[in-house]
């Protein structure tokens, strides 16, 4: 009997897969073909990052497994293309795919812990902004405002020249991913605090919150766990759509040549390798890391799309 319980319990208790699936958001998803399309699509890109170790034909990062001989094949399905490596090499023996592979896991991350930070950065100074108000109010918005009076770029390549200088020369490669998640992270927490702030506002006139305050709870205990977890569904969706921002930003500044170096290269330091090869022949270099890029941010922004519209009650 204890046993037949059990199995009618387990039966009773959905997976919490199933329970996605059954959530209101579980069905937007599931009637969406471009969400789930566009999520395949990232879980499929994002694991052939991480197992690139095992997948890759070679460590672009290893100078004993690259061979100057197999400089400049083309891709496999062209006349003089040669297996195993299905997207040509470039100049120095690199099997194109290879770098990609390890390229996207240097992009993914630096864009995943650039949106972390900002998005940390950004919802503390909007509680903060929003429960107190007055002048400290004031004091972070004109700051933020002060942020978004400088173009984006422009204020990622002054942070980023900024933190070069004050580092050591023997530490400006090693730290140029530590480096370029700050500057992402400086230019893209204004529209998080500013998201927060407002909700804060509205919050901290609610009967939950002047009651915590009348049994004299901690500011800082009613600004975590009574108004932040009401603050986080936009929060999520501007993180989302902002991880696609990031990860082009630091294509962009990696391009530009004060990004990610040669040594450690991202998908902007292949673009721009590949890009002075691009009128020689050579346009397999510049193409797939193009794609690569441009198949990623499509994802992301997709997926942030239809998260923003099925976290929308008006569109219910």
């Amino acid at each position: 009997m204890p046993a037949e319980s059990a199995k009618a319990l387990e039966t009773r208790k959905p997976g919490r897969l199933r329970s996605f699936l059954d959530s209101d958001i579980g069905w937007s998803f599931r009637r969406t073909p471009a969400a789930w399309l566009s999520a395949i699509v990232l879980v499929l890109l994002i694991a052939t990052a991480l197992l690139a170790p095992l997948i890759a034909v070679q460590n672009p990062y290893d100078l004993s497994q690259i061979f100057i001989d197999k400089a400049e094949i083309p891709p496999i399905w062209a006349r003089d293309g040669e297996w195993p490596f299905l997207l040509g090499t470039d100049p120095q023996g690199r099997d194109v795919l290879s770098a990609i592979l390890y390229g996207t896991r240097v992009s993914l991350i630096i864009g995943i812990a650039a949106v972390i930070v900002s998005m940390a950065l950004g919802v503390s100074i909007g509680l903060v902004s929003g429960y107190y108000g007055g002048r400290i109010d004031n004091l972070l918005m004109r700051l933020g405002d002060t942020v978004l009076s400088i173009p984006t770029l422009l204020m990622a390549i002054l942070v980023s020249a900024i933190f070069r200088e004050l580092l050591p020369p023997a530490l400006r490669e090693p730290f140029a991913a530590v480096v370029l998640v700050v500057s992402i992270s400086l230019t893209n927490w204004v529209q998080y605090a500013r998201t927060v702030r407002a909700s804060t506002m509205v919050e901290r006139h609610k009967e939950y919150v002047l009651a915590a305050r009348i049994i004299k709870v901690a500011a800082t205990r009613i600004m975590a766990r009574h108004i932040l977890p009401n603050t986080l569904t936009p929060v999520m969706v501007a993180a989302t759509l902002n991880l696609g921002l990031a990860i082009l930003s630091e294509a962009t500044l990696s391009f530009l040549g004060v990004g990610m170096p040669i040594t450690q290269p991202s998908l902007g330091t292949l673009i721009r390798i590949g890009n002075q090869y691009l009128f020689s022949g050579s346009w397999w270099l510049v193409v797939f890391p193009s794609l690569q890029l441009g198949l990623i941010v499509l994802s992301v922004n997709l997926l942030g799309d239809w998260l923003r519209d099925a976290l929308n009650p008006k569109l219910r």
